[in-house]
């Protein structure tokens, strides 16, 4: 068991609004790689062990306090009041952290990139130094926007300066800002508390505390991160969808590197949470969301979703959308499946072409092959339903079931009227409609005379190819007749 490292807190700041994404929804909460931004951001805290992680929160305060308490449990969600900025919501984070005395993380909880061993690094740098403050920083070619970081002749950092306070000199540097921050906790304290408002924005930042600090003789030390991209935040929605390539790009290689084929990886998707086993192939097109799990060989795509789904080894998913479903081993689903909430495929069972399934089970070995329905409905074992099956759920009113035991063999074009049970062995004929229960063994037939109408075509269609064709077959017919 990997042990907490008690001298150490991580505070999460999660409480702005992010006006550029143009969004009804909190910056923090819009989702990539199958969680939120702030979510990932949590992931990552997480992972360091921290002895506490806070969370400071504002715009659609209740809502990101659900994602929060989704997220990490644990986590200590706090308030920021009507004082804007970042200094002010890490100062009310430190009331919940009255009691604590190491290093205190900061992360922001729009930047979703940053790894395990980035701020692992981060941590034993600003340590190996005793350092008050450390800022991690990146390297840009076009830094516009950005923060920048201020150092002085021997490469010491001096400040940190937003781009609205920037002189032209300092806008020409490099070298950013990336919001991620490692204090000693007593840094914090002292300097917060001198900070005031007289800044472009009129907000309490919390990087002039690095310039503080550097005042009052306390080291400050500023890394560079390895990955710049993977540093920077988001803010609007293009930088959204870069994040989004990014971080799947990271994924699908990780996966790749434990044994998955990849066909083409820039037209996969894989969330963070799925999970893959060895020898699966992922063709192109393929989206694995949201706790889907794939087992050993299976294959899906190309052009497939799968969202929560459950995927037996050695199965086959072709072209099909399916949500929340199970998949038995060796089952095969498609092309142009769609399973629906609640549907449970039984081992080498198979869910063919143009159908849909929906809370129902198909037992083991079953087929439902073509252009067909099932809907609240329990199939057993070894059975098989002619094309175009329906079970007919649904009566205005409410669902009810259709059960079908093992062994059953349908005929085309049936549609079982549900409630309504069909007992073992059971068979039904081509274009039966079943509204009762069928005994096992019976043979179930529902089957009107065919009556034919001579001459209705040329009566009632006159002048039409078809009446024209009518004629000329009934004419060479009275020819052969003749003959």
């Amino acid at each position: 068991m990997v042990s907490t490292d008690t001298q150490l807190a991580v505070i999460v700041l999660a409480a702005g609004q992010g006006t550029r994404m143009k969004s009804s929804t909190p910056k923090v909460l819009h989702r990539i790689g199958g969680r939120s931004l702030v979510g990932h951001v949590l992931a990552t805290a997480r992972s360091l062990r921290p002895a506490r992680v806070v969370a400071v929160v504002r715009h659609e305060r209740d809502r990101v306090a659900a994602e929060i308490a989704d997220e990490a449990p644990e986590a200590i969600v706090v308030d920021q009041d009507d004082i804007p900025g970042t200094g002010r919501a890490v100062e009310v984070a430190l009331e919940a952290l009255a009691d604590f005395d190491g290093d205190v993380v900061v992360l922001s909880g729009d930047v979703p990139l940053l790894q395990e061993d980035t701020l692992s690094a981060l941590v034993d740098a600003h340590r190996d130094r005793s350092a008050g403050a450390t800022v991690m920083s990146a390297l840009l070619e076009d830094a516009t926007g950005y923060g920048r970081v201020i150092r002085d002749a021997s490469g010491d950092v001096l400040r940190i300066v937003e781009q609205k306070d920037a002189s032209e000199a300092e806008r020409g540097v490099g070298e950013i800002n990336a919001g991620v921050y490692v204090f000693q906790i007593d840094t914090l304290r002292v300097h917060l508390a001198e900070i005031g408002t007289d800044n472009a924005q009129g907000e309490k930042y919390l990087t002039d505390v690095i310039a503080l600090a550097r005042a009052a003789q306390r080291p400050v030390a500023a890394a560079v991160a390895p990955d710049s991209a993977a540093a920077l935040g988001v803010n609007d929605r293009v930088q959204l969808s870069e994040a989004a390539r990014t971080l799947n790009a990271r994924t699908v290689r990780r996966w790749q590197l434990e044994g998955v084929t990849v066909l083409d990886p820039a037209t996969t998707w894989i969330d963070v949470t799925a999970t893959l086993a060895p020898d699966v192939t992922l063709l192109p097109g393929t989206q694995v969301l949201r706790a889907t799990t794939v087992g050993e060989g299976a294959t899906i795509g190309p052009d497939t979703s799968l969202v929560g789904c459950e995927v037996g080894a050695r199965a086959t998913v072709t072209r099909t959308d399916a949500t929340f479903a199970v998949i038995g081993d060796g089952a095969s689903v498609g092309p142009f499946a769609y399973l629906r909430p609640g549907a449970e495929l039984g081992p080498r069972g198979k869910v063919g072409t143009f159908v849909e399934v929906k809370n129902s089970t198909i037992g083991e070995g079953s087929k439902v092959p073509h252009l067909s329905y099932i809907g609240d409905t329990e199939i057993g074992d070894r059975v098989n339903l002619g094309a175009g099956a329906i079970t007919a759920n649904y009566d205005d009113v409410d669902k009810h079931r259709t059960v079908i035991g093992d062994e059953v063999h349908s005929g085309s074009h049936n549609v079982f009227v549900a409630p309504v049970r069909i007992g073992d062995g059971a068979k039904t004929g081509a274009g039966a409609v079943i509204r009762k229960d069928v005994p096992p063994g019976a043979l179930a037939l529902s089957v009107a005379p065919q009556r034919n109408v001579e001459g209705w075509v040329e009566k009632n269609r006159s002048g039409t190819g078809a009446a024209e064709a009518a004629a000329r077959a009934r004419s060479a017919q009275k020819a052969d007749d003749g003959a």
